[in-house]
């Protein structure tokens, strides 16, 4: 059998890898692969994944309105965990209006005098329109997120993070308007709703994303300086081999 890649000498015998090791390689290359290619492109993968988040909740209305009902209901019923929906706090689409006050809403269909728990699973009519599967601050919140993480691709290597503190200072207005709702003080409306969603989510975006990617910029000068010690390595070990070979001459 041909010994004309094994490295082996006076003092040593080639041992075969096993098939568990070569297995283990693969999949350790594998690993670093995927590692890589989220560290080269995680800005690209969150604003996919922050589109298609802002993006769907319009379908539900669309799907209605075509009259599939199944999916409208499959988007709503995923979004009603992480929004309250109610329908005097979204936007409406194909109806008379692209927003309604409770009182409207009560006025032309919505049974009057239901609890925040009832009004949530009203979805709208074929008059009113259907209302978008997340809140008017929802789509606020997220679309600042997609917008302002669109532009951080400029800005990129030279961002900085604000720090909390001057974070916290986004996070008074959408407090403020969220929290006197809540407890009754006063009724919000739905462009203090926006203006406040959107400063947290730009905001959110201003702190974080410089942080993931001086982080992700580490993870690749690290893993790129390991790759030239193996590479290194790897020369190395192939000049001894041929050293070791016995000359022809």
């Amino acid at each position: 059998m041909s010994q004309e890649h094994r490295p082996q000498n006076s003092d040593s015998t080639y041992i075969a890898p096993s098939g568990a090791e070569v297995t283990r390689s693969r999949l350790a290359k594998g690993a670093d692969g995927l590692v890589m290619g989220i560290a080269h492109h995680w800005l690209a993968l969150v604003n996919i994944g922050v589109a298609v988040y802002l993006f769907l909740p319009f379908l539900a209305p669309a799907f209605l309105y075509l009259g599939w009902a199944r999916p409208a209901q499959a988007i709503y019923g995923i979004y009603s965990f992480a929004c309250h929906q109610l329908p005097d706090h979204s936007y409406f689409l194909f109806g008379q209006e692209p927003l309604y006050s409770l009182q409207s809403l009560e006025a032309q269909g919505l049974t009057p005098g239901l609890n925040v728990l009832e009004r949530r699973f009203f979805v709208g009519d074929e008059s009113l329109g259907y209302k978008v599967a997340i809140c008017q601050r929802d789509v606020a919140i997220y679309g600042a997120v997609l917008l302002t993480g669109l532009l951080f691709v400029f800005v990129r290597r030279r961002a900085r993070s604000p720090g909390l503190k001057i974070y916290a200072l986004f996070l008074i207005p959408i407090a403020l308007d969220g929290f006197t709702q809540l407890f009754g003080l006063r009724t919000s409306n739905w462009w203090l709703r926006t203006v406040t969603g959107a400063l947290f989510g730009g905001a959110s975006v201003w702190l974080a994303f410089p942080y993931i990617e001086e982080a992700f910029r580490d993870v690749l000068r690290t893993e790129n300086l390991r790759r030239r010690q193996r590479a290194l390595a790897a020369a190395a070990a192939s000049q001894n081999y041929n050293l070791d070979q016995p000359s022809e001459d």
